[in-house]
């Protein structure tokens, strides 16, 4: 399955013109040619999403309604398994950071890497603190919309792929998803295709949470 196809002038995935103010608060300027820090990450106080790659801002735009129902649908069955499991792995969903840190610096300062998947389990709870996590989680899930679907395939698939993301899942509301699994050798593989339309009573196996398999009609009813 490939990224679902918008219009050029849907698919902008870099720095974006930002409004004067967003309820009142100020709205605050980047500079698209500085490199940011965590730290800088955590002085901006107006409340728009923003993710940091190697310290250059993308600010992420809103979602429509396919999106969250698939991000709701997806935590809701990763959170339950989990629970009837009693398991150690936790779940969360948009919007939280995780931050990325390369060569195991992890003050504020010297992350540069930020990014807010739509959902992520994470088996190690060393990577859980009050502000999100740091580290790679085990597996993360992107729910694509007009503004990520090429960054869903590049930028974001080359990243998890270098931080160690073992499960990674591009799911197109609607439609169906991908699932790519970290092989041995630290590349993923060409990953496996599920689609709802020509697939209906196919099962998703979770390799993160041994034992779930989310039904995909189950997964896109609309209802």
């Amino acid at each position: 399955m490939k990224p679902k196809k918008y219009k050029a002038s849907e698919t902008e995935n870099a720095q974006i013109c930002e409004p004067e103010a967003l309820y009142g608060v100020p709205e605050i300027r980047l500079d698209p040619a500085i490199r940011y820090s965590y730290a800088d990450y955590l002085t901006w106080t107006d409340h728009r999403r923003r993710e940091l790659f190697d310290g250059f801002a993308r600010l992420m735009a809103g979602v429509g309604y396919l999106h969250n129902a698939a991000t709701v649908k997806i935590t809701s069955f990763f959170y339950q398994f989990v629970q009837s499991r009693k398991g150690k792995c936790v779940v969360f969903h948009a919007p939280f950071d995780v931050r990325l840190p390369k060569n195991r610096e992890t003050s504020d300062d010297k992350i540069y890497t930020v990014v807010q998947p739509d959902v992520c389990v994470v088996c190690d709870p060393s990577k859980i603190d009050e502000r999100g996590i740091i580290g790679a989680p085990d597996l993360v899930v992107e729910v694509q919309s007009p503004s990520t679907a090429r960054l869903d395939f590049s930028k974001k698939f080359d990243l998890y792929e270098e931080v160690g993301v073992k499960e990674y899942w591009i799911v197109y509301p609607g439609e169906g998803l991908t699932v790519f699994l970290l092989q041995k050798n630290g590349k993923y593989d060409n990953g496996t295709n599920y689609d709802a339309i020509f697939m209906p009573g196919k099962k998703v196996p979770v390799q993160t949470l041994k034992g779930l398999k989310i039904d995909l009609q189950e997964l896109f009813d609309k209802k």
